[in-house]
């Protein structure tokens, strides 16, 4: 059963840094790409960054460039988003997602899904995990 776990949530001081993980079982994530989404209390869900497994591309909200990056381990089935600079206005419910290949058949092999920022174009949610700014 292919699915995502979260983790590294925490509560942090502003200008504190966290580092979250998705880790990922029952796949292996070449040419998927995970996405990172947040979510605050009383607020729609957010687009954080996205990476494109195997070729390394990313995306990043405006709001995050400079301050968070996104990473896949080297040997493991993992994605992490390393938060730095972190303020108040960050605290959410942070989840990964992750957006499945497309199989070429004429070619008999899968093409790398494209990172991007939209929600619907993820298929398979974790739980969330909490980060919670403040002083």
């Amino acid at each position: 059963q292919m699915q995502v776990v979260e983790s590294g949530g925490g509560l942090v001081q502003p200008g504190g840094s966290l580092r979250l993980s998705c880790a990922a079982s029952g796949f292996h994530l070449d040419y998927y790409a995970v996405g990172w989404f947040r979510q605050a209390p009383g607020q729609g869900p957010e687009g954080v960054s996205c990476i494109s497994i195997s070729d390394g591309k990313t995306l990043y909200a405006d709001s995050m460039k400079g301050r968070f990056t996104i990473s896949r381990g080297i040997d493991d089935n993992t994605v992490y988003l390393e938060m730095h600079s972190l303020k108040p206005e960050d605290t959410a419910m942070y989840y990964c997602a992750i957006r499945k290949p497309f199989w070429i058949q004429d070619l008999n092999r899968p093409e790398q899904a494209p990172c991007v920022m939209s929600q619907d174009s993820y298929e398979v949610w974790g739980q969330g995990t909490q980060v919670t700014v403040s002083s």
